[in-house]
């Protein structure tokens, strides 16, 4: 690949998507719990507690701490006058092109979560597919609405 895009998600991300994962954990620690009431109740084996809290413990640590931080470091993007330079992914990083000229529209995206940490989602929409920056501050999520709408109104006068 050539060089990589330079331009970073807001750092305010890792704390947002940390909640995420806190979220995700609880929904498996009340299945633990359920599994627990199940091994008092019904006399099941104590072996399937541990298996339950280990899958916790895992979860916890995995999409509370590793996954917000190597999505962080790999979530980059670049606006150039002739395309947007998008690259992501875990273990297989993405990197996707978009040339100005397919742009159709853009949209910022703010749900609850997002309004309180003061981010914002870039949606990219072509003919074919809608491409995302997440989690940018709002004053830039909104500076960048606006350059890819003029860039794209100018490609498209180009053509």
């Amino acid at each position: 690949m050539d060089h990589q895009p330079t331009q970073r998600i807001s750092l305010r991300a890792l704390t947002l998507w940390r909640i995420y994962g806190v979220i995700q954990a609880g929904i498996i620690l009340l299945l633990t719990i359920g599994l627990t009431v199940a091994i008092v109740l019904w006399g099941w084996p104590w072996w399937l507690w541990l298996i339950g809290a280990g899958v916790f413990l895992i979860q916890f640590l995995i999409f509370v701490w590793l996954v917000p931080k190597l999505r962080w470091r790999r979530w980059r993007y670049d606006v150039r006058e002739q395309e947007i330079d998008l690259q992501q992914g875990l273990f297989i990083v993405t990197r996707t092109l978009v040339p100005m000229v397919r742009v159709q529209h853009v949209d910022t995206e703010q749900g609850p979560l997002l309004r309180k940490f003061r981010l914002s989602t870039i949606s990219i929409s072509t003919a074919a597919t809608i491409h995302k920056i997440p989690a940018l501050d709002e004053q830039e999520a909104e500076r960048l609405r606006q350059s890819i709408s003029s860039l794209a109104r100018v490609a498209e006068d180009d053509v």
